[in-house]
């Protein structure tokens, strides 16, 4: 049983289901895992074991009566606490929110249940879920498994942190920054961003959110296996009512081109050595697979980039630094001071022209990825930052954000966005992420699956402290 822990989603559930392992059995096992690798990193920051045995027996009596427990039977999976999941507090890193109760389930939580899953646990954010780094007053800080002295990633640091330990076989994310990718990136797994719509999310706990995130905010799965983020992405994007943007669209579209584009320095940003040499190799797997691939520039990231800040800022940036300052959370406030100057120096149409501009530059993305399905560039420029490198001075944040170029400018037009895992240099993983037309995301799975072949960081591993 103690190895239970280390299988693939898909392979547990097969096992599940064909009653080789009880759900019981997987959720000990994942509990076990929790309590002797949690200390370490910090990723699960709370956890109902008789909850989680009583969900794991719902599915074995479920299986024992001959009933269909779902695609995720009995799989241990960990959620997001910036997201609303029934009698725990959607706190969001905040103290201000500990006591914030979710009264229901937002959808897709719901989804997740549905199928299957066994909710083992919330996973840290950092404050607002704002930085590429998790920590935050109320929970404390999450470690990277594979070297503490790296950041885990954020906002999503729990959930990649925790899978990549060991605790729990799939994790729910949110991004609307490279809040699922930078954590995959940064503790050796993989993650999509999905289409905007594909996965239906509200929180019935929390006012009507802005503009911006309304249009660029996602939930969607991290995994160790490209199987599992399909596996995950196909289950939480059951449709749901509640989220007015989402869309049923097919998970599988019609055949084309394997060819794919390459780009090592969009915009002409700076990136590392390690970061080329994963570029190129990843390039080379899909030519040895059949893909043709061209090294050539795509629309602008850094635009992108522009437009999607002027969203964040120009849509209630005064209530958001008066919320940080109630909070008192001194990282968030030194990175909103960063941009205090720029949200009050913005003209009181930069929604609609900011909006207008979009759908040009969409457009131009949507042509691109028309001839190009598949786009190659880098996760970020850096491999991973040390922790709490956006707190050193306002220079260096200038610095992490220009890595993050591409985690950035993609959200603003919609488009999916996956991680794919590579290696490691020294303890620091690295990866590419591939990038695709809306709604097509098998055509990255198709991608990535050929990436991964070509070699991934072990997973899950003992935390490095």
């Amino acid at each position: 049983m103690t190895d239970i822990w280390r299988h693939s989603a898909s392979e547990l559930a097969r096992l599940i289901r064909k009653r080789e392992i009880s759900a019981r059995e997987a959720a000990v096992a994942a509990l076990a895992r929790l309590d002797a690798v949690n200390p370490a990193i910090n990723a699960v920051v709370e956890h109902r074991p008789a909850d989680v045995l009583a969900q794991a027996d719902a599915v074995d009596a479920a299986l024992a009566a001959g009933k269909d427990p779902g695609p995720l039977a009995g799989v241990p999976v960990t959620v997001k606490v910036n997201t609303d999941q029934m009698g725990f507090a959607t706190t969001n890193g905040l103290r201000m929110q500990k006591d914030l109760i979710a009264t229901s389930d937002s959808p897709v939580v719901s989804n997740l249940r549905r199928a299957g899953a066994v909710l083992l646990g919330r996973t840290n954010t950092p404050a607002f879920s704002l930085r590429w780094f998790t920590s935050n007053q109320l929970h404390g800080v999450t470690r990277n498994p594979r070297d503490a002295g790296l950041t885990p990633g954020g906002s999503s640091g729990g959930a990649a942190a925790s899978l990549a330990a060991g605790i729990g076989h799939l994790a729910h994310g949110t991004d609307i920054g490279g809040s699922i990718r930078y954590p995959a990136y940064a503790c050796g797994v993989h993650g999509i961003r999905p289409s905007l719509g594909r996965v239906p999310a509200w929180n019935a706990s929390s006012p009507e959110r802005g503009m911006g995130p309304q249009l660029m905010a996602v939930s969607g799965p991290i995994a160790r296996t490209i199987a599992d983020l399909r596996l995950g992405l196909a289950v939480m994007s059951a449709p749901d009512a509640r989220d007015v943007w989402h869309i049923p669209a097919p998970l599988v579209g019609p055949g084309l081109a394997r060819r794919a584009a390459l780009c090592l320095r969009p915009d002409g940003m700076r990136i590392a050595p390690a970061v080329e040499t994963a570029l190129r190799a990843a390039a080379q797997l899909l030519e040895q697979a059949g893909w043709v691939v061209e090294e050539v520039a795509p629309p602008s990231f850094r635009e992108a980039t522009d437009l999607q800040v002027k969203l964040w800022l120009g849509d209630g940036f005064d209530a958001f630094y008066a919320a940080a300052q109630k909070e008192g959370d001194p990282a968030a406030i030194f990175v909103l001071d960063q941009f205090r100057d720029m949200a009050r120096g913005l003209p009181a149409d930069v929604l609609s022209t900011t909006l207008t501009r979009r759908a040009t530059l969409t457009r131009a993305w949507q042509l691109f990825l028309a001839e190009y399905p598949v786009l190659i560039v880098p996760v970020s420029g850096e491999l991973p930052f040390a922790v709490d490198a956006d707190q050193q001075n306002p220079a260096r944040l200038a610095e992490v954000w220009e890595a993050q170029l591409t985690q950035t400018g993609l959200p603003l037009m919609s488009l999916p966005g996956l991680v794919v895992s590579t290696g490691i240099v020294g303890r620091a993983p690295v990866g590419v992420q591939l990038i695709g037309p809306r709604w097509r995301e098998d055509v990255l799975f198709d991608a990535a699956e050929v990436i991964e072949a070509g070699g991934v960081p072990p997973s899950p591993i003992d935390p490095v402290v």
